[in-house]
């Protein structure tokens, strides 16, 4: 099996004080990939449903959802 070419894009940088940004690729097909743009060779995989909660989670946390 070989390992997926991911295309990462840089989503969010809150804090530009850490010099560290999630970055994000979703070029592969039923896969959302995460890293961290100072760790490049960490990859977190998960499902695009996984992503979506994910995202869902982080915003209720933060009060962003309504």
């Amino acid at each position: 099996m070989s390992i997926p070419e991911f295309e990462f894009s840089t989503v969010a940088c809150r804090d530009k004080r850490v010099n560290n940004c999630p970055q994000v690729a979703t070029n592969v097909v039923g896969v959302v990939a995460v890293r961290d743009s100072e760790r490049p060779n960490e990859v977190v995989t998960m499902s695009p449903e996984g992503w979506t909660d994910l995202i869902r989670a982080e915003s209720q946390r933060l009060g962003l959802a309504s």
